[in-house]
């Protein structure tokens, strides 16, 4: 075999890493401040940690028990597969988890440098907020490209034949496949637990401080605010990278299974054109992900701005600058590895054989890049301040928080029309001209950036800590107003990662589907008629009102412990009292404190129990993400060992439906909390009077949007590839038992 494909995905996987491992002792040598900013870093610091080793402690469990079941039940019940998954389920897992681990420790350590360096100006605090977020987008596709090529040279090193035969690479592909579910396992409960504690601590923290308490978001004295400065991390951090990280791993298996179809082999009964092409088809999908990992590291350099400018055109800059280099690396591989006569493919779908063009495979990879681009910039436009969406609930809070509610969810709803027909046009593009191939083609090309684009997508929890710590540290408005500007763009970047995230879950989620076809050998039928794949679609399209209910219910009640407690110390320890009265007066009039003020605000500092808030977003996280996790994968096998066809329907109907609430909660979350950030920039200078209720009715609408954007919402993506993938592995066992 190649060198180029054997080794070299290993190679630049290291390569990510290591720049990794660059940029983050680049970030560590940053300033961190003075002895209060280092002192608030190592609360957050510390409680992210703790949150992180308690929720991988559980989750090793989980690990283990699966992985010994998922080697006992491939062992003795398929042909083509065997107890060897196992090892690659541990894999993906342990892989998974190291992401998050690393891109968390140094986005911990990226948020007092990036307040640090907001004292000297807004580029030098952007470059040190991206730089911490670009750790975990190469971490993480370091480790999934790195983790898929280990695992494919090591099962094609032990099952040799499979460079010259259909039905031994595919052997290895359903073991590598095992490195997926791992991946996916962790990534729904990173995501869901993260996402419980990160909106418990900002709920409570939002509700008691600013709304009753009339103080400053990420004010020292409001006891949650440590709590919502580490959720910060375990959610939008370690959370998103998981989520990606899922993605990534997702689409490429999906994409090599399926490029298994165009080997010109006699065991799949397929012919092809060019037999001389041999197994490229398997090895593009990892060309393609080599490709994105060069291209974002390059367009890492362009990432800068200047000061009164926009940190936004920075970041785009970065990112379409990559894009457009992955076009021009993709188009060139494809042409190089697949031959210029066409190749014929049957499709499991239809049963018909169509002649495929090397450069219909290209516009599949770029529609798939084009659609990723295109959700992103309709994200932006839809959550962005001052834009008119933002701009109807900002008016609707003129009236309070029940039309800025009603607002925003229609904000929401309409924001799904158009990156749904994104994805669509995506979808037809590639499937006309690629077949089920293209599809996950298109899923690798949309994913192909991911380096960047969650790097993109950290900075903005990053930027969001810096803005806590300046407050905390009480650094003053000039310092708070810069850091609020990179948190603004962090709101929208955030917004846009879980578009994309969506985005990617939509074309790889359709594409594992399509991998679990084919690995059913034409025999599920997806017809709507069928009663049995008209109740599959009924059952999926409900799991994600139900995930999201669950998650949602778990939320509101850690946040009313949160909110217990944080009432609790107001109301108890005697220093926060006359402190919260003097910060209100000054946040009320928009000054710095009096000289008399200040001295009773610093009489409290340290008072506030931020530990015990810590504690209770960590306990309510571990406990409730177990459900949820569970059902997500139980449902697929309870469905499948009972029909297969059915399993089928239900992997289209929780694809269907879960796109477009996640859309729709993604973007309403991401609306309101912009919305409150525009009315508190705007404030009495605009509004006036009105500008009190105004805020309060647009912090409500934030706080109801935050389980929408930081839980339920983007936890439903990880829900359909998770079912998709547990489906994908158990179609072996589905096939012997239901077809042989």
């Amino acid at each position: 075999m190649s060198f180029v494909f054997y080794y070299l995905p290993i190679i630049v996987a290291f390569v990510a890493l290591a720049y990794a491992f660059m940029r983050a002792t680049w970030v560590t040598k940053q300033d961190p401040g003075n002895d209060r900013m280092k002192l608030i870093g190592k609360w957050i610091a510390d409680g992210a940690m703790a949150f992180l080793a308690r929720e991988y402690k559980s989750l090793a469990i989980f690990v283990v028990a699966t992985a010994v079941i998922l080697g006992v039940a491939n062992h003795f019940t398929a042909d083509d597969t065997n107890a060897m998954i196992s090892v690659a389920f541990v894999f993906g897992a342990i892989c998974s988890g190291l992401a998050g681990y690393l891109g968390m420790r140094t986005a911990t350590k990226a948020n007092i440098r990036t307040a640090s360096a907001a004292r000297k100006g807004l580029n030098e605090a952007l470059q040190v907020a991206f730089a911490g977020g670009s750790v975990m987008g190469l971490a993480v596709v370091g480790l999934a490209l790195g983790g898929i090529a280990i695992m494919f040279v090591v099962f094609s090193t032990i099952y040799g034949d499979s460079v010259n035969d259909d039905k031994a690479m595919m052997l290895v592909l359903n073991l590598v496949s095992g490195f997926s579910l791992g991946a996916s396992s962790i990534a729904l409960f990173a995501r869901v637990g993260g996402g419980i504690y990160t909106k418990a601590a900002d709920v409570g923290a939002d509700l008691v401080g600013k709304v009753e308490a009339g103080i400053p978001e990420d004010h020292p004295l409001n006891p949650a605010t440590i709590a919502d400065n580490v959720g910060d991390n375990v959610g939008d951090v370690a959370g998103m990278g998981a989520d990606l990280f899922e993605s990534y791993v997702g689409a490429i298996v999906s994409a090599m299974i399926l490029g298994v179809a165009w080997f010109g082999g006699g065991g799949l009964g397929i012919e092809a054109i060019a037999p001389g092409t041999g197994m490229n088809a398997v090895y593009l999908p990892l060309v393609i992900a080599v490709i994105g990992i060069v291209a974002s590291i390059i367009g890492f350099f362009f990432v800068r701005t200047k000061e009164g400018g926009n940190p936004q055109t920075g970041l785009n800059m970065g990112t379409f600058g990559a894009g457009a280099l992955m076009v021009i690396g993709s188009v060139a591989s494809i042409y190089y590895l697949l031959p210029k006569e066409g190749i014929q493919v049957k499709d499991v779908l239809t049963g018909n054989t169509d002649t495929y063009q090397w450069w219909g495979v290209a516009l599949a990879v770029v529609f798939g890049l084009l659609a990723g681009i295109l959700v992103g910039v309709l994200t932006e436009y839809y959550t962005a301040t001052f834009k008119k969406p933002v701009q109807t609930i900002v008016d609707a809070s003129r009236t309070g928080p029940a039309t800025t509610v009603i607002q925003g969810i229609a904000v929401g709803m309409n924001s799904t029309t158009f990156p749904v027909l994104g994805i669509c046009i995506a979808i037809i593009v590639a499937y006309e001209f690629a077949g089920l191939y293209g599809i996950a083609l298109s899923a690798v090309g949309m994913l192909s950036t991911t380096a960047i684009q969650l790097a993109t997508d950290a900075y903005g929890p990053i930027a969001d800590n810096a803005g806590g710590v300046a407050e905390m540290a009480q650094l003053g408005r000039d310092i708070r107003a810069r850091t609020d500007k990179l948190d603004a763009v962090g709101n929208t970047t955030a917004a846009i990662g879980k578009g994309f995230a969506i985005a990617s879950a939509a074309l790889t989620a359709l594409a594992l589907t399509a991998a679990y076809l084919t690995k059913m050998n034409g025999e599920v039928k997806l017809n709507a008629a069928d009663p049995y794949v008209l109740v599959g679609l009924l059952i999926g399209t409900m799991l994600p009102f139900r995930f999201s209910a669950m998650a949602m219910v778990a939320v509101g009640k850690a946040a009313q412990d949160m909110i217990q407690e944080v009432r609790r110390q107001f109301r108890e320890i005697p220093e926060l009292r006359p402190a919260l009265e003097a910060a209100q007066r000054a946040e009320h009039e928009e000054r710095e404190p009096t000289e008399e003020e200040a001295k009773i605000i610093h009489a409290a500092d340290d008072k506030a129990q931020y530990t015990k808030c810590v504690e209770i977003s960590t306990a309510a996280a571990i406990k409730k993400m177990v459900a949820p996790g569970l059902m997500a994968v139980l449902a697929p096998i309870a469905v499948g060992l009972y029909s297969a066809n059915m399993l089928g329907g239900l992997l289209i109907g929780v694809t269907i439906s879960g796109v477009c609430l996640a859309i729709f909660q993604a973007n309403a979350g991401g609306a309101w909390d912009n919305s409150k950030k525009q009315v508190k920039e705007e404030g009495h200078k605009k509004y006036g009077e009105a500008y009190d209720e105004m805020h309060k009715a647009t912090v409500t609408g934030d706080t109801v949007g935050d389980p929408f954007k930081d839980t339920s919402g983007p936890s439903i993506n990880i829900l359909i590839k998770l079912i998709s993938v547990v489906a994908m592995i158990i179609a072996p066992l589905l096939y012997s038992l239901h077809f042989q």
